[in-house]
């Protein structure tokens, strides 16, 4: 129902961005992925959507990437995955390296992701398999570079945020964000290295 949409960013979280198209504005639950990359805020941006009705809610995805969010879309077919477990699957690793871990029957990586147990990972893995084929070299799908966007709070502690949103213990977020902390790190890298530390 709703394919893309072109606005300016008013507000993000460390799980959604609000983008306002001609005076409303739209909600969407978004990747990491896609939060670290939108421009700053007044500025416009075009995202992909998802449309999903339930019957106690209407909830809005956004992507970046056109091929992110027909990943998206393969992911959320797979009996167990729904559209929260397909967007933390994607914050946590993005769709080439979900492609990898397929084609590699990679388990050990998957069941590092928050939600995802052995016989889901099995799962994806076995589902996935002929329809990740598509999405094996993606190509330059109209995401545009964009600056990363800065918050008040400090990177450490929005870093934190961003893992809890995920699915993340607090206290594990929190290790794992000081294990990997530099002075003068963004949030992008501290997010990014503690995912990568927990895999």
């Amino acid at each position: 129902m709703i394919g893309q949409l072109t606005g300016k960013v008013i507000e993000r979280t460390s799980s959604q961005v609000v983008i306002d198209v001609g005076g409303v504005g739209y909600e969407l639950d978004a990747p990491i992925s896609t939060l670290f990359a939108l421009p700053e805020t007044n500025e416009l941006v075009t995202l992909f959507t998802h449309f999903v009705v339930r019957e106690d809610a209407q909830l809005l995805f956004g992507f970046l990437r056109r091929s992110d969010r027909d990943i998206f879309r393969v992911l959320i077919k797979v009996n167990g995955v729904g559209p929260k477990l397909g967007v933390a699957i994607l914050s946590g690793m993005d769709g080439a390296a979900l492609v990898r871990c397929v084609e590699d029957d990679d388990v050990s990586t998957l069941v590092k992701l928050p939600g995802i147990g052995k016989k889901t990972a099995e799962r994806l893995l076995i589902e996935l398999r002929d329809k990740v084929k598509v999405f094996a070299s993606p190509a330059d799908d109209g995401a545009r570079s964009a600056p990363l966007f800065e918050h008040s709070e400090s990177s450490e502690s929005e870093a934190e945020s961003a893992l809890i949103a995920l699915g993340y213990k607090p206290q594990d977020a929190a290790k794992a964000v000081k294990r990997v902390a530099e002075p003068g790190a963004s949030v992008e890298f501290l997010v990014k290295s503690a995912l990568k530390s927990m895999l």
